[in-house]
């Protein structure tokens, strides 16, 4: 009796065992839970979309009845800065075809404008420092294996989505045929086309890698000029003198059919030299900050100094970024308004690059929101369009402060932001076992047992108790 007892008891404890789940620990790198929810299992397709619809339709039921003036006091507070750049970008159009009537001057218009101005001005004073201290700062916080290999998946992500990009484009202009409408209007030929070769741009990308004075890479990089160069060069050519001579063999027995002579000849080169052109040379910058921080990494100890350095210059940028963004609506505002204004006929406008204009926004919207989504599902198994949602105030600013090319950089900031999701869900185990190496100190408190939360609890009401008393 005792003996089956027993083993009765071994079962419990073995089953207890054999059913236990490990306890979450979430990464320090990551905000997302180690273990996934399973997917569903297969079954009936339209058993499983109703069962769907109708938790999210008791979800929005739970959520509706739980709406108060706390709450959404609360929304509008978080959201508060998204909000802002909306009005700004739709009282900016408003605001512009306003004053289209009133034919503003130039200067006028330059002068309305001035906000905006002010805004690039301040975001482009602090693109510099802000990549090369969170370039920095995140390298030297890894080991150069775990760098390397993100850095290898973040090469071939753009590579990949560049690739797709180039096709989508050739698809698109092979459909629309953008500028077949345009070739019977005469086209007037201003300014002088730059020869450019392949290679010497390819070598131009390679040189502008390495910069040879960091300070002039801050607002110049190297480009291929041409020049043309005039030299003589000695040629040798065959004279045939049977020609020009009346020779018989029975008077001269000797050959004088062909004579070498030597001419000099005036040859026209186009050459290559070196050149510049202003800007900054951000592909430099960021070599030499990868590379920088990589040292800085592999030093450990000796290059604490500089990591805490480079930390508080990345923490002082990015509260220097934080106080700045808050004027970005007053600048979207007048930028696009001045822009409205700046243009003189609309209709003409429209008319000369309508299809082209199509042709870019239908490319830039099919990989936006279905090649970049798709490819980060495919990767993640996740719903990519939650993930966008997170990143609307970075694509509305992004919307509303590029004064050119708004959709194509917003769409840059769209697949940056997908690609950084894909690199950090394919590097999950280099950075867990980063977080195992450095076991940091700094624990949430939604992350710490339950026994630690209610200790801690039980000491603040303790001290409180005592200093009323």
């Amino acid at each position: 009796m005792s003996v089956s007892h027993e083993t009765c008891l071994l079962d419990q404890v073995l089953e207890l065992i054999m059913n236990e789940k490990p306890p979450n620990s979430a990464s320090l790198f990551l905000n997302e839970d180690l273990d996934k929810t399973p997917l569903p299992e297969r079954g009936d397709l339209r058993r499983r979309l109703r069962r769907a619809m109708e938790r999210r339709a008791s979800s929005m039921k739970e959520k509706m009845s739980s709406i108060s003036r706390d709450s959404i006091r609360g929304f509008l507070k978080r959201n508060l800065f998204v909000l802002f750049t909306v009005a700004a970008v739709a009282l900016g159009v408003i605001l512009g075809f306003a004053l289209r009537p009133h034919n503003l001057s130039l200067r006028e218009i330059k002068y309305f404008a001035f906000p905006g101005e002010l805004l690039m001005r301040m975001l482009q004073m602090l693109v510099l420092p802000l990549i090369v201290s969170s370039l920095v700062t995140g390298i030297s916080s890894l080991d150069s294996k775990a760098s390397g290999k993100m850095g290898m998946r973040a090469v071939v992500y753009y590579m990949v989505t560049t690739l797709i990009a180039v096709f989508i484009g050739i698809v698109i202009v092979m459909i629309i045929r953008p500028g077949k409408g345009s070739r019977d209007s005469p086209v007037a030929n201003s300014g002088n086309i730059e020869p450019v070769q392949a290679a010497d741009a390819f070598l131009d990308l390679i040189r502008n890698m390495f910069p040879p004075n960091l300070v002039e890479a801050c607002f110049k990089q190297y480009k291929t000029v041409y020049k043309k160069t005039v030299h003589t060069r000695n040629v040798t050519v065959a004279v045939n003198l049977t020609d020009s001579l009346n020779v018989t063999e029975s008077n001269l027995n000797v050959n004088l059919s062909r004579v070498l002579h030597t001419i000099q000849e005036t040859v026209e080169e186009t050459v290559p030299v070196s050149g510049s052109s202003s800007g900054v040379n951000a592909l430099g910058l960021v070599v030499f900050s990868m590379c920088f921080g990589l040292v800085i990494g592999n030093m450990k100890q000796q290059g604490q100094a500089l990591r805490d350095f480079f930390d508080c210059l990345n923490e002082a940028i990015m509260r220097l970024v934080s106080i700045i963004i808050w004027y970005a609506p007053v600048g979207i505002l007048f930028l696009i308004a001045g822009k409205i204004v700046e243009m003189k006929n609309l209709a003409e406008v429209g008319g000369q690059l309508g299809m082209y204009t199509v042709s870019v926004i239908v490319g830039l919207l099919i990989h936006g929101l279905v090649v970049l989504p798709l490819l980060y599902f495919l990767v993640t198994r996740r719903n990519p369009y939650s993930f966008i949602g997170g990143l609307l105030q970075a694509l509305i600013t992004a919307l509303g402060t590029s004064s050119r090319d708004r959709l194509r950089t917003t769409t840059n900031v769209l697949g940056d932001s997908l690609g950084a999701g894909i690199v950090e869900h394919l590097s999950r185990g280099e950075l867990q076992s980063q977080d195992a190496e450095v076991r940091n100190s700094v624990i949430e408190e939604n992350e710490k047992p339950y026994q630690l939360i209610c200790q801690e609890n039980d000491t603040l009401n303790h001290h409180n108790n005592e200093t009323t008393m």
